[in-house]
């Protein structure tokens, strides 16, 4: 009963009026944040029958949902990641973590449908396609690293917003990324954030 109850949450979820309440300037789109989603989502947990708990391990978080009424389950899995925020300790990048992937995994578990923010902040002109050597080279990154990286680069692309590219650049250097990791971000930054970025090195 416990797939059929899901999915009656997602056609009640699906009728519901929710808001985004996170907008990015920069890129020029809105986002759920947890709080947009999960009273709603709570309430018809509740009416319908259905528990939803999130766990988290060093290298898998899962949400498990749970009939209540006969006991049936399914768990929904994501890879952990990691954070290295500027001037946070190691107990609130755990807890960047776990928000991020939170939300992931109930997005994921009732099917909420999103702004891709790649094709936003990356826009490609059709009568001029231009081929660079860097791209494809998400290709070769593990998911779950894909997942961080574009996270980052959403914090990177929000900080210039703020005008604060040398924040962004402090951020960006002090994440240690490797080689194949800094050219696969780059990808996924507007040309006028990496130009920022440049003279914030400099």
């Amino acid at each position: 009963m416990v797939h059929k109850k899901l999915m009656a949450a997602r056609m009640s979820l699906q009728e519901a009026t929710l808001k985004k309440s996170g907008h990015n300037k920069f890129a020029g789109y809105s986002y759920f944040e947890l709080g947009d989603f999960i009273p709603t989502i709570t309430e018809i947990f509740y009416n319908i029958g259905l528990c939803g708990v999130v766990s988290y391990d060093t290298e898998i978080a899962s949400l498990t949902i749970t009939d209540t009424d006969d006991g049936t389950s399914l768990v929904i899995t994501s890879p952990m990641a990691e954070a290295n925020l500027k001037g946070c300790h190691p107990i609130q990048n755990l807890g960047a973590v776990e928000t991020y992937t939170r939300r992931y995994l109930w997005v994921t578990a009732m099917e909420i449908v999103e702004h891709d923010a790649l094709d936003s902040s990356a826009p490609i002109k059709e009568e001029k396609i231009i081929i660079s050597p860097t791209q494809g080279a998400m290709d070769t990154i593990p998911e779950d690293e894909q997942n961080y990286l574009k996270e980052l680069a959403m914090e990177l692309i929000a900080l210039c917003e703020k005008e604060e590219p040398k924040s962004a650049w402090v951020k960006l250097e002090a994440e240690n990324l490797d080689n194949e990791q800094k050219v696969a971000l780059w990808t996924l930054l507007p040309s006028k954030v990496r130009s920022a970025l440049k003279n914030a090195k400099g």
